[in-house]
């Protein structure tokens, strides 16, 4: 493990720039990367514990859990380290849960989400005895229900509820709406909650609701918690007590530095929704505990001029390392590590993928860059690393923590012996 010195005095917790040098938690990242190499992650462990309790705190007394939806970012050290604060855990596959219970969580902490959950990744979480599979049909339900019946053991279950929300959010990760593909219809819901007394292998134990991702209008999300408690209620007329409510996640951040909701606004909204019920909430976030929690840091490794005002940095991190610009043409801050005075100039700073796509950052006033400079996209903690890929045959990038004013290495750097572990050059395996 390697670190890096110790910090005396107290810092902010995240990334600020101290004496013209971009630091973390106290610790300057210039020297990080001079140790560590790019392209790599760098997070900030006390960010982590502040965002979490930013929204565990704002609950005040009313009973709750927070799920970490492991999407956004399934290290192990960042899963352990919310484990450590009281997270519980949301997975979108069986192999995230198997994760999840590598991180410490228990399978009564873990809830499965996922539109297309297999016959295996089902079976497995049956007999696992998670806190709930978060239902996304009838059939998926019936699916459900037969694994149960054959292990003899009854299936926790949460319908997950389709409300025809508008998160008002990219179309790519609005998952509120009738015309999206996740969740069961109302009308459906209803007429499947009137089987399950008939179904002694499925116990109801709450309704589920999640409008999409980067939510930063709070009426949707209020409207989505409003909604969930009124079936919750429907529910409890029909002789049907749940355990809890789900009201999804998806709070966003700010990726350009524009105001957006507040944790404690947030669940005043979904609480005040709630409250009425009487029943705790379950919450699922991700990207706002972990988003701005993590910054990419890419080098300059050529520089070429791209019309009169403007030049073109090609940096060793691209849609390899941060596939959101190129998915959804999502802005990130960028800035060098190191603070200039200098007049600034006009910049498309772009990966080396074999893409046209691979623009990390278009229309960019920066001070002037040099071959060798190392700049920080911000908010990357998020659908970095998780969505990271080895197009073009390149290796994933190491990541770092950042803890108690030192570093330490939470993922190494990939190597082309990793890579190629799992193929087999000749006629591949023998056939058994």
């Amino acid at each position: 493990m390697i670190s890096g010195g110790i910090v005396e005095s107290r810092f902010v917790a995240g990334f600020s720039l101290v004496d013209h040098h971009l630091q973390c938690d106290g610790v300057d990242l210039g020297a990080i990367a001079a140790v560590e190499g790019t392209p790599l992650y760098v997070y900030s462990a006390e960010l982590l514990r502040a965002r979490f309790h930013a929204l565990d705190d704002a609950f005040g007394t009313y009973p709750h859990a927070l799920h970490y939806a492991l999407k956004a970012n399934s290290n192990l050290a960042i899963g352990r380290l919310l484990h450590g604060l009281g997270s519980c855990a949301d997975a979108n596959s069986i192999w995230e849960i198997d994760v999840a219970r590598r991180m410490g969580f228990r399978p009564d902490q873990i809830v499965f989400t996922g539109v297309g959950k297999s016959p295996e990744e089902l079976e497995r979480a049956v007999t696992l005895g998670l806190k709930a599979i978060n239902v996304e049909s009838a059939g998926e339900l019936a699916r459900i229900e037969a694994l149960a019946v054959a292990h003899g053991q009854p299936a926790r279950v949460a319908v997950r509820i389709n409300p025809d929300i508008d998160a008002k959010s990219h179309p790519h990760i609005s998952t509120g709406l009738k015309i999206n593909k996740f969740g069961v219809p109302v009308d459906a819901a209803r007429e499947l909650f009137t089987t399950l007394s008939g179904r002694p292998y499925l116990k109801l134990v709450a309704v589920h609701v999640h409008i999409g991702s980067q939510v930063t209008s709070l009426e949707p999300l209020r409207g989505a918690a409003e909604f969930v408690a009124a079936i919750a209620v429907e529910l409890r007329r029909m002789g049907m007590e749940l355990e809890y409510v789900d009201v999804g996640g998806g709070l966003g951040i700010s990726y350009d530095g524009s105001p957006v909701i507040e944790p404690r606004a947030y669940v005043e909204a979904i609480v005040d929704a709630v409250r009425p019920t009487g029943l705790p909430i379950v919450i699922e976030p991700g990207r706002s505990i972990v988003g701005p929690a993590g910054v990419l840091l890419g080098r300059v490794i050529d520089l070429k001029p791209r019309n009169a005002i403007s030049d073109f940095a090609v940096l060793d991190a691209g849609m390899t390392e941060l596939m959101r610009p190129a998915l959804y043409g999502a802005f990130h801050r960028i800035e060098p590590l190191r603070a200039s005075g200098a007049e600034p100039r006009h910049y498309e700073l772009v990966g080396p993928v074999c893409e046209s796509s691979d623009v990390v950052g278009r229309d960019r006033m920066l001070p002037p860059l040099a071959i060798g400079d190392v700049v920080a996209i911000r908010d990357a903690g998020a659908y970095g690393s998780a969505m990271a890929s080895n197009y073009n045959r390149r290796p994933l990038p190491a990541e770092v923590m950042v803890d108690d004013g030192h570093w330490h290495v939470i993922r190494r750097r990939q190597s082309i012996d990793d890579m190629l572990a799992l193929e087999f050059g000749g006629k591949g395996a023998p056939v058994r």
